[in-house]
């Protein structure tokens, strides 16, 4: 198999730079996720692999070898988009074949069919044309027609995206494991970020055409790049504040609503940082009604119950509302109850308040 190569890859249309110099390799049998907001370029990035669209400058390489310039048919990748692309002539089963019999490959295609088919629960309407089908089924026939073919790069454009939510988390824990079968160099996009994490060894985080950062789900969680990126990563999302950090007795302190409160240090000494935003996820607050050091004291403006969790928001003296994400069966407070926020000084994310740019601080948090 082929390892997949993006090296300053740009693309323009008009004023609008959908990719703006990106670099980015996949290995062979590795799934990296390209997880951004809408519009920040990730189709427009797959169909350039494809052959789609070419260039403006850079270079895209399978195997050491550009594909810059290659019909889409001899590049030796496999894609499944988010509009499907079945042939609306043909039952589902007729296009999963259709690559295999274009290529004119040998062995048992009927074979290969069932068995994709069952592995994406979509052998029960093998025989149905894409009108008969739902989405979701025309999604998982689409995939399968992406993966019978072995190919050496498989593009993935949001592929559980009209999956119902039962299969969606199924297909979750069971596509990682269905993808390595084959060593192909997978790139995975997605606008969701809990299926980013569950199912890619690396995530590529794209925003406005720029990969911000690169790295496991685990690291990306735990140290964003930026603001931006953190605010991507976490349901809620992220809680932050603006502060000035001052060091004291090796100690790292900032205001907080009027509540001096220390802050992570990681293992060397601290220094004044200046203006900073500090950043908490909702899942490290801590909430009670006693008071004491670090305490900050709050009111529970409302509660809301989210399946697993009990979504708190919080409104400090200052007016700032934070929001807490508790156990469903933890009654901590209720609505108007007055309480106190904590947070652990490991728990807290320093970033720059003019760039965004995450302070590079070592902390030792893990994804959630």
């Amino acid at each position: 198999m082929a390892r997949l190569e993006l090296s300053s890859v740009g693309k323009a249309f008009g004023s609008v730079r959908c990719a703006d110099n990106l670099s980015l390799a996949v290995e062979s049998g590795e799934i990296v996720a390209v997880f951004g907001p809408s519009g920040s370029g990730k189709t427009v990035l797959l169909r350039m692999i494809a052959g789609m669209f070419e260039p403006d400058e850079g270079d895209i390489l399978v195997g050491g070898q550009s594909i810059v310039g290659a019909p889409p048919e001899r590049r030796g990748i496999g894609m499944a988009f988010q509009n499907f692309a079945l042939f609306p002539h043909m039952s589902a089963r007729d296009n999963i074949a259709s690559g295999l019999r274009a290529k004119g490959a040998g062995g048992d295609i009927a074979a290969k069919v069932a068995s994709i088919s069952s592995l994406l629960k979509i052998g029960h309407v093998l025989d149905h044309r894409p009108r008969e089908l739902s989405n979701g089924q025309k999604q998982r026939t689409a995939l399968a027609r992406a993966l019978i073919g072995n190919p050496e790069v498989l593009l993935l454009d949001d592929p559980l995206r009209n999956v119902d939510a039962k299969l969606r988390y199924e297909m979750r824990l069971e596509l990682p494991s269905l993808l390595r079968r084959g060593s192909a160099s997978v790139l995975y996009v997605t606008q969701d970020y809990r299926e980013a994490m569950a199912i890619a060894d690396r995530i590529a985080v794209l925003i406005e055409g720029r990969l911000v950062q690169v790295a496991r789900p685990e690291e990306i969680y735990a140290k964003p790049a930026s603001v931006a990126v953190a605010r991507l990563f976490g349901d809620p999302s992220i809680n932050l504040a603006e502060v000035t950090p001052v060091a004291e007795h090796g100690a790292l302190f900032a205001d907080i609503a009027g509540t001096r409160v220390r802050l992570d240090t990681g293992d060397r000494e601290p220094i004044d940082l200046g203006a900073c935003w500090v950043g908490v996820r909702p899942d490290d607050l801590v909430i009670s009604h006693a008071p004491g050091d670090d305490a900050i004291p709050a009111r529970v403006v409302a509660v809301t119950p989210m399946h697993e969790k009990a979504v708190l928001l919080l409104r400090f003296s200052d007016g700032a509302e934070w929001l807490a994400a508790l156990p469903s069966t933890t009654t901590v407070a209720d609505a108007d109850d007055n309480v106190f926020v904590r947070f652990a000084a490991e728990a807290s994310l320093l970033f720059d308040r003019a760039t965004g740019v995450r302070i590079g601080l070592p902390h030792r948090r893990q994804a959630a």
